[in-house]
């Protein structure tokens, strides 16, 4: 079957992908910047990719029209400005007027489980899409689905940095919800199970796993899975706005990630019951048994997907390419060269910079500046990366996207996420000589940037030094060679 994928950038998206074209189908990437996704990997006319965008209509006459499916999977709850319910109402409207001129005879979509009378604003709006998609004249087939737990997820990293950060925990009363947690891998089972199952059209099924647990619960079992002690504590003094707060400052999620997922755990998310994962032969997985699956896979590095690189963001609104040319005029530079005598070891360990494997050299200094950049409402350092060895377009690290990746001509280039005066590069290459050059590019805005840029200098010389000695060759110490240079502002 041809199918149209949509979110295929996104934490479901990059996971149905290839559980589609293992069952042999046609896929068809519907993607905003065709440069976050690298379909090389996978064979040659099963997956093409298609740039367009649902929020501009005119975009969507360049999809195919003789689909036999589609997957809606478009979400935008971690925008950081206007009403992302707006937003993703607008989307289902352009994408039903699409699909009502295709051959497609189904629409499958995951929303959330909406079984309370008062929603979050996000359930709200996951209940406002659904709608929407109904008033198409092609059947849907709707799957909502609470707390989804895999390496990589929203729920599952914001829980691991709970639990490995804080031996103590004093939360919010939320920690008290119920809800039925469900791994990633039967996420994809059900929604791949229920293509052209004609008794599942017009129908919506809670999707759920075999455990009703507490927030509370689900760290305290996390911690034993983990094999740490800990203690959490509810209190009933936390705010709506401080529990917000306490997630940004103690996670790795956003501050408007956070403020939503907070307005959702004050509700139940309890699961209409169905046979949905009997008749398709599911074996629903546990929830400690999930967290472990989780772990196997960051363990042999085979994270698909991280909710990180789904970010919602202005680099992603302009697109990749925008950002891979450097600026050469009204820019600061520090750069710096240096030979190895191994260009392989120095090629790996430029691509798996960051994370758990840190910055190489003054780490606590990098770990200051990822605080400060918390404070003043940026991402940090604690987004880390989704695999320890391998990068690719689109994927953050640390308080950086990466927007070139090529391991071919040994080239990373990062851009900065963090908060700043201005913008930033920064980018490793090494050239035919066995040299490894490492260059951070700063474009001021302002006074303030200017003046930035020179605070910084004296950190940035012994930093960068250290970093690219680390890089180039961690046992020798040959000359660096090391060049600070403001071209004219």
């Amino acid at each position: 079957m041809k199918i149209l994928l949509t979110g295929s950038t996104g934490y479901i998206g990059k996971r149905i992908l290839p559980a589609l074209l293992e069952k042999g189908h046609e896929v068809v990437c519907m993607v905003r910047d065709k440069d976050r996704l690298d379909i090389k990997k996978y064979k040659a006319g099963q997956v093409s990719v298609v740039e367009a965008d649902l929020m501009k209509p005119p975009t969507l006459k360049k999809l195919p029209k003789d689909i036999d499916a589609a997957y809606y999977l478009v979400h935008s709850m971690n925008m950081s400005g206007g009403d992302f319910s707006k937003e993703e109402k607008r989307s289902a409207v352009h994408f039903v007027e699409f699909m009502d001129s295709t051959d497609a005879q189904q629409i499958i979509y995951l929303g959330g489980i909406v079984n309370e009378k008062q929603l979050s604003k996000h359930l709200e709006s996951r209940k406002a899409v659904e709608e929407e998609l109904r008033k198409s004249k092609v059947p849907v087939t709707a799957l909502r689905a609470g707390i989804i737990v895999g390496s990589g997820s929203a729920s599952f990293e914001i829980i691991r940095d709970l639990v490995e950060k804080l031996p103590v925990m004093v939360a919010p009363r939320w920690l008290k919800t119920k809800c039925q947690p469900i791994a990633i891998r039967n996420v994809v089972q059900l929604l791949t199970g229920v293509l052209h199952k004609k008794y599942t059209y017009n129908q919506h099924f809670d999707i759920y796993g075999p455990d009703t647990l507490t927030y509370k619960q689900m760290l305290l079992q996390f911690a034993q899975v983990r094999k740490l002690k800990r203690r959490v504590y509810v209190v009933p003094l936390f705010t709506p706005r401080l529990s917000s707060y306490w997630l940004y400052f103690v996670t790795s999620t956003s501050y408007p990630l956070a403020k939503n997922l907070v307005d959702s755990m004050k509700v139940d998310v309890i699961a209409g019951k169905n046979e949905l994962s009997g008749r398709l032969q599911v074996e629903l997985i546990p929830y400690k048994e999930a967290i472990k699956m989780a772990f196997e896979k960051i363990e042999q590095n085979m994270v698909l997907s991280s909710w990180n690189d789904a970010g919602d963001n202005s680099i992603f609104a302009k697109g990749l390419a925008t950002h891979i040319e450097i600026p050469k005029f009204g820019v600061f530079k520090n750069r710096q060269t240096r030979e190895t005598k191994d260009p392989k070891k120095a090629l790996d360990r430029i691509f798996a910079i960051g994370g758990r494997n840190g910055w190489y050299y003054a780490n606590w200094l990098w770990g200051f500046r990822g605080f400060l950049d918390r404070l003043f409402g940026g991402v940090g350092l604690r987004r880390g990366r989704k695999n320890a060895a391998e990068v690719a377009p689109g994927d953050a690290l640390d308080f950086w996207r990466v927007i070139y990746a090529g391991k071919e001509d040994k080239r990373l280039l990062l851009y900065a996420e963090m908060k700043l005066p201005g913008e930033a590069w920064l980018e490793f290459k090494i050239d035919q000589k066995n040299c490894v050059e490492q260059t951070a590019t700063f474009r001021p805005l302002g006074i303030g940037g200017r003046l930035y840029w020179y605070a910084m200098l004296p950190f940035h010389h012994f930093i960068f030094r250290g970093m690219l000695k680390k890089i180039a060759d961690p046992g020798q110490n040959p000359e660096t060679k090391n060049i600070l240079k403001p071209t004219p502002l």
